[in-house]
């Protein structure tokens, strides 16, 4: 076999090399959140992010000021859940299991977040 057949033999048999991602961070902006919601489509999955505005906890009302909205599809979002439970695996294995309160109360139509209008 020449030495040209030989490299083309061994370019086949090699794993495709998947591209290189270049991240543009030159527009990045930075929110801080201390709480999240999350509604859904068929078509999309909608993160609402904000902050409670609520000092005292035994408020019978919670204020949180809505700052983000982000809006992925599905695929987009089940990449996330991994990427997310990677990332917490990997801290509760560095600093401890983090325990969520067993009270979560249930979202109701006056505190759920605005529904997604496709507006910015």
């Amino acid at each position: 076999m020449s030495e040209e057949q030989q490299t083309s033999a061994t370019s086949a048999d090699a794993a495709p090399v998947p591209p290189k991602v270049v991240w543009d961070d030159s527009d990045l902006q930075t929110s801080y959140a201390n709480v999240v919601n999350v509604t859904s489509t068929r078509e999309e999955v909608t993160l609402f992010f904000g902050t409670n505005l609520t000092w005292n906890v035994t408020d019978p009302e919670y204020k949180v000021k809505l700052t983000d909205r982000i809006v992925v599809n599905p695929f987009a979002a089940k990449r996330m859940l991994a990427l997310l439970a990677g990332v917490l695996k990997e801290y509760e294995s560095r600093y401890g299991e983090l325990d969520l309160p067993s009270r979560n109360p249930s979202p109701t139509k006056a505190s759920s977040p605005p529904a997604s209008n496709g507006k910015g």
